[in-house]
């Protein structure tokens, strides 16, 4: 297993910012927009802001044919499966049991790439820091929101599965690892945009929905801009050098950086247990790193070499 640099840790906690901004920006625009409403008009503008960036860096996105159905196939991973299965686990149970199963995504994508990548190995020293950061979220979010854990099974499935989605998502997207970040996203997010359209169309009917005030377009400009195009540029750029098991640890600080932003935006309340979860997340990311371990004297046991037999 890679152990990722300090640069790739600080791209790790940048894309937990620009992605854990999207709580707050969706509570602003689900006050005037249905769900897929805004789904659709998040990935749309991002693929017109991705577009102009290709243009200004130079790139071109490939022409018709296997690329755009690798696209095809990462966007229905990444994007309409997972929303799709969140918002319909989250009409049902509290949102921080979803958000609790939902940081169980480490863990899926470490097993799934045990077993289907060669280099990104499931390792012990892995699995305990995943667990003591799970525990982190579970103390921030409140112990108490484990209490309808068995209350909507299905709902809590449909949750789940979306984390293992994007875990998929994370393995598949390694497939594009020779090519830059900015077009990869782009790919992704047109492509998003296509899959998503139809259920917009069917499910919410955007056309017969009083226009968003201002208010609300800002909030989709900034889930467009900050937590799409931005954050899915930073994305590609950690799956590219760190792999998926490293880079789905972001799932891990989303919490965090949602519960700063909500405590010092929305005037949210600040609590004891949510310090202890943001140092038990913190703990549980040193473990995984591994470092701060060494410096206690603690080093991985080595392997022993393996005896060739002779012909």
């Amino acid at each position: 297993m890679k152990r990722m640099t300090a640069a790739e840790w600080g791209l790790l906690l940048t894309l937990a910012v620009l992605w854990g901004g999207t709580f707050l920006f969706q509570k602003v625009a689900l006050a005037e927009l249905p769900p897929f409403t805004i789904l659709l008009v998040r990935v749309a503008l991002a693929a017109v802001a991705l577009g102009a960036a290709l243009g200004v860096a130079g790139h071109r996105l490939p022409a018709p044919g296997r690329a755009w159905l690798a696209f095809a196939v990462m966007a229905a991973l990444n994007n309409v499966i997972p929303f799709s299965l969140i918002l319909y686990g989250q009409t049902r149970i509290a949102s921080g049991l979803a958000a609790i199963l939902n940081a169980c995504v480490p863990l899926f994508t470490a097993v799934l790439a045990h077993f289907l990548t060669g280099d990104e190995r499931l390792t012990q020293r892995r699995v305990a820091g995943v667990l003591v950061g799970l525990g982190g979220v579970v103390l921030m979010i409140g112990p108490d929101s484990l209490g309808g854990l068995g209350a909507d099974v299905l709902a809590q499935i449909a949750v789940l599965g979306a984390g293992v989605s994007y875990a998929f998502a994370g393995i598949f997207g390694r497939r594009f690892a020779d090519t830059p970040p900015l077009v990869t996203a782009t790919g992704q997010v047109t492509m998003s945009s296509v899959l998503i359209l139809p259920l917009a169309l069917v499910v919410d009917r955007p056309w017969t929905l009083p226009p968003p005030g201002p208010r609300a377009w800002l909030a989709l400009l900034g889930l467009a801009i900050i937590s799409t195009a931005l954050g899915y540029v930073v994305y590609f750029r950690i799956l590219a050098t760190a792999g998926a098991t490293n880079l789905l640890l972001v799932t891990l600080l989303m919490p965090v950086i949602a519960l700063l932003l909500g405590t010092y935006v929305l005037g949210e309340r600040l609590e004891t247990r949510h310090l202890g979860g943001m140092a038990l997340i913190a703990a549980g990311l040193a473990v995984i790193d591994g470092r701060a371990l060494a410096v206690w004297g603690y080093r991985p046991r080595p392997k022993p070499p393996q005896r060739r037999e002779s012909p």
